[in-house]
């Protein structure tokens, strides 16, 4: 692991100090309450001079008591805008001096506390019809807001003498007058507006047969919110909507698979031929998107369309290489920017977040699953690379983000005199910070790193320019923040670039990229010389549920890639590697962020770690992207251990926000328990998948997978489970089905699953042999070969008494099948041992080579130790169903 004593000056928490002259951080002249917390956005604004009170009911209290508006500013750490308006308004003693007076000034870190995000971001977007970062919101003392926007300039704006935007000291200025001469108004007011949000956001929930178009509205503004100065918000929060029929809990099969073709049609209207990706400029990347039109593209294979196969899968291939091309990919050191301003994906706005970047190694997983073309893995490799290099803390988690701005390493190296600024920890020199300023090149650097004939070459192949490359496009640079600089992005082929540069690996494609590797290795290491964006180093545990389910599946989709090298920023490394790298991360998960329950029953997670675990409960999201992850992780071999976890995730996950009456998952806790926030004063079921799939989307996945894993669902604490995962599955398919047959594009996620739903019984693929073994590993890499989303994977241990015991109770038939097969290889146990021992596994002293059973349809084929008989029967297309579907295996001998 990287030596990252260098980031600690640049963490989030200690940017600003930082940035003073000379590399000593002076005594604030001010402290706010914020000093206290852990998160490091709330830490940015520690030595404001506006006195800040994190969310909480001391900052309630003073509200209520001198019956003054509370002033709420919701950001994170790597928020572009968020530092533009702390330094313009916040960091202003006269702005301060409005604020302390006449408001209780609340901030809220969106990452730490997405319940509050959610509910008022909800109704800034309800508002406005659009929303960000940083949000601005006032509230009467009970919570309710009367008034909110996003970023606010520090002082008016005009254009053509009219007033286009008011500055934030005017704002205040009104607002305080205006509580002032009209506060019981202001009060009724904003009671009825929360009101009507609450009837709005729960209607659906409370009456599924009518139609809530206000939420959907409120949804369908937060989808189309346009990119701007506000970090936009790209996942909105709605009902469900009118999902189900009064008395019915399941979604039929056809309305599933019609979800899946409208979804593909949608994305296909919405297609950019000629860049890759759907729809115009600022374009995100949303992984969920792809995943659906991959599943889309099988399944109009097994209908007979080849044609229409082939045109969705090259929609998104296409869009991946796009992206992967693009100056959103970071070319240098790995990992994606969180979107591109351009249409090109060129110039992105450079933070780099840990929610995208594990689903984009996944998404560029399944591709090279599908083509077997090396460029997919380089990507993935690349993406996680580069989050074990960088985003990786010693003790195991994986950190938030870096940001997108840092100090310009020309003005930065000016003012500390010194050449590079002391190994880019972001300490002393002073200087001004820019977006980008870490990441973009003038052409003479480049040159002046790499020399005559590397130069040239990495010029030509990635477009640098003398003039610079940033304006191919209106939208890259509309500001001219980037004249003269460049942002590296694939122009060129390397092994045409050397054979027009007459070089002698012109027609060496192999040598050309390692040279190529070289240069860009070359210039990481130059870059590395420079200040460092400033790194949120806040382990948030949904997210890293995302890293573990994309390194597990690394390690075993990757083992087939052939002729490894260490091209960087790709290491190299054996793929087993990122097995390790899963276990390590879900260790820290359940080591930190995890309170087992005292006497074995169901525990509770946390929402993130900085210095220690936070206060704050973990979210739907948390428990959902986790348990997906686990499932990743088991499925790869990681140890049963995962999957048992899983499964008391999911009880959990059940037990504080399930919707009984609807179907679903709400985001915060069940009101009544002692689990919820009661100044969280609305309960939301987020249905857009957006940078993060909803918990409901995931959820659905989790529980189709765990149906078919553990059919047998155990309890915990004594109390009998509620309802099968089975049957959890169908209500939350069903509590979407509005929707995903009106709006599908809303929830590319969710018609995922639908997918998956759509397809059963899944195939199931049973692994059995010894763990770690050798033969295992094979068959085990074999399994995670070809593209199949319609599997599950079960890992028996035959050698293994407790593992053979768990599948007795937990699978039945998948146990008997097992020991039926090794029984025939292995003599019985004498009699007196045999009896209450049905679950035993045979001698570990026996020879039991690992067995593969691949079965459908209850009926399973002849079992198999030939990994490459794995692939095939893998890649076969799947049957359809039978109609009678037997409850049990049929062996095929």
């Amino acid at each position: 692991m990287a030596d990252r004593s260098d980031r600690r000056h640049a963490t989030a928490a200690t940017a600003a100090a930082a940035d003073s002259a000379g590399g000593h951080e002076p005594s604030p002249q001010h402290t706010n309450r914020l000093a206290s917390e852990q998160s490091p956005y709330l830490l940015q604004h520690a030595h404001n001079p506006v006195d800040w009170y994190p969310w909480g009911e001391e900052a309630f209290a003073r509200a209520r008591a001198e019956d003054k508006p509370i002033f709420l500013s919701v950001g994170y750490a790597t928020c572009h805008w968020c530092h533009v308006m702390e330094r313009e308004s916040f960091e202003d003693e006269a702005v301060a001096e409005l604020l302390n007076r006449d408001f209780v000034a609340i901030k809220v870190d969106r990452e730490e506390r997405p319940d509050v995000d959610r509910v008022y971001m909800t109704y800034v977007q309800a508002v406005s019809g659009s929303g960000g970062w940083p949000m601005s919101v006032w509230l009467t003392p009970s919570l309710e807001p009367f008034y909110g926007g996003t970023y606010y300039p520090p002082k008016d704006r005009f254009i053509g003498g009219q007033l286009a935007m008011p500055g934030f000291s005017t704002v205040l200025r009104r607002i305080a007058s205006l509580w002032g001469a009209n506060r019981q108004d202001l009060k009724e007011k904003a009671s009825s507006t929360l009101a009507q949000l609450t009837e709005a956001l729960q209607g659906g929930q409370q009456q599924p047969t009518t139609t809530n178009n206000a939420a959907t509205a409120t949804t369908a503004a937060a989808a189309a919110a346009p990119a701007g100065p506000s970090d936009v918000a790209s996942a909105g929060a709605g009902p469900s909507g009118p999902a189900l029929v009064p008395g019915s809990i399941s979604l039929p099969p056809s309305l599933a698979a019609a979800a899946v073709d409208a979804c593909g049609n949608d994305l296909a209207r919405r297609y950019d031929a000629e860049f890759g990706g759907f729809g115009g400029a600022p374009k995100f990347p949303r992984p969920s998107e792809i995943n659906l039109l991959l599943r889309a593209a099988s399944r109009q294979t097994e209908q007979g369309d080849p044609l229409a196969a082939r045109r969705l899968r090259s929609m998104a291939l296409h869009s991946l290489s796009a992206m992967a091309a693009g100056g959103m990919y970071d070319q240098l050191g790995g990992g994606f920017h969180r979107y591109s301003v351009d249409e090109l994906w060129h110039v992105p706005h450079f933070e780099k977040m840990l929610y995208d970047n594990p689903q984009l190694a996944a998404t560029y997983l399944s591709a090279f699953q599908l083509t077997g073309e090396k460029q997919h893995a380089m990507v993935a490799r690349g993406v996680l690379d580069y989050l074990l290099r960088d985003m990786s803390s010693p003790t195991g988690g994986l950190y938030s983000a870096e940001d997108a701005d840092s100090l310009d390493p020309h003005t930065y190296t000016a003012a500390a005199g010194t050449s590079g600024g002391g190994g880019g920890g972001g300490g002393g020199g002073g200087g001004e910070r820019k977006e980008g300023a870490f990441y973009v090149w003038d052409h003479a650097e480049v040159m002046a790193v790499l020399g005559p004939e590397l130069g040239p070459f990495f010029g030509l192949v990635y477009g640098i320019e003398p003039e610079g490359n940033c304006s191919r496009s209106s939208r890259s640079d509309p500001h001219g923040e980037f004249e003269g600089k460049n942002v590296p992005y694939i122009a060129t082929q390397p092994e045409v670039a050397a054979a027009r540069l007459g070089l002698p690996y012109g027609g060496d494609a192999a040598e050309a990229a390692r040279r190529l590797a070289a240069a860009r290795e070359a210039l990481h290491a130059a870059r590395a010389a420079r200040p460092r964006p400033s790194l949120d180093d806040k382990i948030v545990t949904a997210w890293n549920g995302m890293g573990i389910g994309a390194f597990a599946l690394a390690s075993r989709v990757l083992a087939s890639e052939q002729q490894v090298e260490r091209l960087f920023p790709c290491e190299g490394r054996p793929a087993a590697d990122y097995l390790e790298a899963a276990r390590r991360v879900a260790g820290f998960v359940r080591g930190q962020l995890w309170e087992p329950a005292a006497g074995g029953g169901a525990g509770r997670l946390r929402r993130s770690y900085c210095k220690g675990p936070s206060a704050v409960p973990g979210f739907a999201d948390d428990y959902s992207a986790l348990v997906s992850g686990l499932l990743d992780l088991y499925e790869c071999g990681g140890g049963r251990e995962w999957l048992e976890w899983a499964m008391q995730l999911q009880a959990v996950q059940d037990a504080l926000f399930w919707d009984p009456q609807s179907g679903g998952y709400f985001s915060t806790a069940d009101p009544a328990s002692s689990d919820a926030d009661p100044s969280i004063r609305i309960r939301i079921k987020d249905d857009y998948d957006g940078a993060e799939p909803t918990a409901s989307s995931l959820a659905a996945s989790n529980l189709l997978r765990l149906a078919d894993l553990v059919p047998e669902r155990p309890s915990y604490g004594g109390a009998a489970p509620s309802m099968s995962y089975d049957e959890a599955a169908r209500r939350t398919l069903a509590a979407f089905s509005s929707r995903l047959t009106q709006a599908p594009l809303a929830v590319p996620q969710m018609a995922c699953a639908a997918h998956t739903y759509s397809k059963r019984p899944l195939r199931q693929v049973i692994v059995a042999g010894g763990a770690g073994a050798a033969d295992t590993g094979a068959l085990l890499d074999a399994v995670h070969s070809p593209y199949c989303p319609d599997k599950v994977v079960l890992v028996v241990d035959p050698t293994d008494p407790r593992d053979m015991d768990f599948w007795f109770a937990r699978n039945p038939a998948a146990h008997a099948m097992v020991a039926a097969h090794f029984a025939k290889l292995i003599p019985p146990p004498p009699p007196q041992q045999q009896q209450g021992q049905q679950g035993q596994g045979i001698p570990a002293s026996a020879t039991a080579t690992a067995t593969a059973f691949i079965c459908q349809n209850f009926t399973c084929q002849a079992p198999t130790t030939d990994p490459a008989r794995v692939r095939q029967l893998l890649t076969q297309r799947q049957a359809p169903p039978s109609g009678a579907h037997l409850q049990h295996f049929d062996l095929k001998l």
